[in-house]
């Protein structure tokens, strides 16, 4: 995991953090928008196997990038598990980041 760290400075770290938070969240729109076409409408369904792997992909690289965020800019264990958890209900990410930024968790980290 330390040659994961390595690959991005702190401020990269935060900005993917983000990109893949807000990627996740529209995603889970899509999704949604998806299963209503498919269950509502017109009964096909394109639109979720179009986005349901999408949001299963954005999904697994949210936990990911959340797990070596955490580790990198030293959350605590709840504000890791918060994060995780954020990746279950439609558009949590984008709360959780907000959140993040203005609570300080994606500012630089000290260093050790």
């Amino acid at each position: 995991m330390e040659g994961v760290l390595a690959l991005f400075s702190p401020p990269t770290g935060a900005r993917v953090f983000r990109a893949i938070a807000i990627a996740e969240a529209c995603s889970w729109v899509g999704l949604l928008i998806g299963m209503f076409f498919k269950y509502v409408v017109v009964l096909d369904d394109i639109g979720v196997n179009v986005f349901g792997p999408t949001h299963g992909a954005l999904f697994v690289a949210y936990v990911v990038i959340t797990l070596l965020v955490a580790r990198q800019y030293r959350w605590s264990v709840s504000a890791t598990v918060l994060a995780l958890v954020a990746s279950i209900p439609p558009l949590a990410t984008l709360w959780f980041e907000r959140r993040a930024r203005r609570s300080g968790l994606l500012a630089e980290p000290a260093t050790a």
